[in-house]
């Protein structure tokens, strides 16, 4: 049974088709995954089935009393709860209903109707229903395996990380228990641990969803079945993403073969007809060409702009290039034990450690960026250091990528400005969009093409394959490796670091108040 229907759908932006006469059913079984490059109109069509837009053709049909969970719904209410008190908020109805109660107890206490007793009766059976008495230990047991329980509860959720709250709104959403899930990128602020205790729970969920992710090695493990959005289509595939990776490149393959016969008999047809229009064949080369009219084209396979980076590099002799010793970081009390390490020539190195434990604040501590408690952090004089921070935060959203790099490179043409944002993967349709109409990874590219302008020697990335497609990623990986400088990475993701990184330093070991 279908819980929404999606027909004849068609939206576009300026130039760019996301999609044109689009369908697919979302059924009540369904964990369906969301693939797509960046910018292909994956969180698009999440915000025209949710209402937030409305599409330029088509019907979207949603099962009647069907409740509907999205991951960014609560994100403006959130100001000024405490961390527990907001998730307390999904179960207001209930909390409403233990208000009803005790107001009838208490009206009982003057009146001793028995009518109220009978009404407070039916209230303990909807509290008992909802498992009220249990909501204290459903909310711990959400932390827990979020990580949230490490921000701690009395914390506001208005001075929490970007990060934190994303976390924070993804357990209200999982408290309410809706009918279906809409997920957008739900783990790029988790770690292994929380992602791992995310796919459990997304694993024995009765409902249906879908989840927006680049991350492939988790779509596997929580899905069966897969929409693909790309080049005005929305494809379905059942089974896992291996899966249906397995079927498109099938489909891909057919459909060549298919356009690459066609393109013989059509070749064959118009040399015939060159031949022969004029004189005693004229008669078949004109029906020949109706024929080549009425033909219905078939499309060749369309494949996607793919982003490629190289980050300049300047020469440094020095062996040593970074030396941190004694480091206290934080803000109204440090984070971390005193950090001591540092850096020869050429060395690659990640951070790693949960959301929150300090991974960011260390970096920022190191480029002077934030006052510290203690220590010091000294590049080498001849280092040339580039920095990529992990926020999507513009001075103006209603600025193009086009004019964003022209305005920190003001001497370079706009021809060239257009040709390095189209190596970094964004269309020509994009490079002239407001940032804020722009998807997080092509946002993200922008930033890489502002660091792929400035020659360095040492290279600081704050978690930089956030919002990426998995072709980007790639591109970004083997930029890195090529790299002859210094990298040091914070990334929560084990497979795109694997196998080219010298060290890895857990921040997590050196935390202050560990639980």
């Amino acid at each position: 049974m279908s819980i929404l229907e999606v027909d004849g759908l068609a939206h576009s932006f300026a130039d760019k088709q996301l999609y044109q006469n689009a369908a697919f059913r979302l059924n009540k079984e369904d964990h369906m995954g969301v693939i797509g490059q960046n910018g292909a109109g994956k969180s698009t069509l999440i915000k025209i089935i949710t209402g937030q837009e409305l599409p330029d053709e088509g019907s979207i049909k949603w099962q009647k009393g069907v409740k509907i969970g999205y991951l960014d719904q609560y994100a403006q209410n959130a100001h000024e709860l405490t961390v527990f008190a907001f998730l307390k908020s999904a179960f207001a109805n209930l909390y409403r209903i233990s208000a009803a109660q005790a107001k009838c107890y208490e009206e009982y206490a003057k009146t001793m109707n028995d009518e109220l007793l009978e009404k407070a009766g039916r209230y303990q059976e909807q509290l008992e229903a909802g498992s009220f008495y249990e909501i204290e230990t459903r909310i711990a047991q959400v932390m827990t395996g979020l990580g949230i329980d490490a921000i701690g509860k009395e914390r506001q959720v208005d001075q929490c990380s970007g990060g934190q709250r994303s976390k924070i709104i993804l357990a209200k959403l999982l408290l309410e228990e809706p009918d279906v899930l809409l997920l957008d990128e739900p783990t790029n602020y988790l770690d292994t641990e929380h992602i791992e205790w995310l796919i459990g729970y997304l694993r024995d969920f009765s409902g249906s969803f879908m989840v927006i992710s680049h991350d492939y090695n988790f779509l596997e493990q929580i899905t069966n079945t897969i929409i693909d959005v790309a080049f005005g289509k929305i494809t379905k595939y059942t089974g896992s993403f291996s899966a249906a990776v397995k079927q498109k490149e099938q489909k891909k393959e057919v459909q060549l073969k298919a356009y690459e016969k066609q393109q013989r008999q059509i070749e064959k047809d118009e040399a015939y007809i060159r031949k022969n229009k004029a004189g005693s064949r004229s008669t078949m080369a004109k029906s020949r060409q109706k024929r080549l009219d009425k033909l219905e084209r078939v499309d060749p396979p369309s494949d996607a702009l793919q982003a490629h980076f190289k980050f300049p590099y300047i020469e440094l002799l020095s062996s040593a290039t970074l030396v941190v010793e004694g480091l206290s970081v934080g803000y109204q009390a440090p984070l971390l034990e005193p950090v001591t390490f540092s850096l020869s020539h050429g060395e690659k190195v990640v951070l790693k450690g949960f959301n929150g434990v300090g991974k960011s604040t260390l970096i920022k501590s190191i480029l002077g960026l934030i006052p510290t408690f203690g220590g010091s952090a000294k590049f080498v004089d001849a280092a040339e250091v580039n920095y990529f921070t992990q926020d999507l935060e513009w001075q103006n959203p209603d600025q193009t990528p086009l004019g964003i790099v022209q305005d920190v490179y003001p001497r370079l043409e706009a021809k060239t400005v257009r040709q390095r944002l189209a190596r970094a993967g964004l269309s020509p349709a994009n490079i002239m969009k407001p940032m804020r109409l722009l998807s997080g990874g092509e946002q993200t590219k922008v930033k890489l093409c502002i660091l792929e302008l400035k020659p360095s020697n040492f290279l600081i990335m704050d978690e930089p394959t956030n919002h990426l497609d998995e072709q980007t990623k790639n591109a970004l990986r083997d930029a890195l490796i090529a790299f002859p400088g210094n990298v040091l990475l914070v990334s929560h993701e084990e497979p795109f670091y694997e196998g080219w990184v010298d060290r890895i330093f857990d921040v997590e070991s050196v935390r202050l108040n560990k639980n």
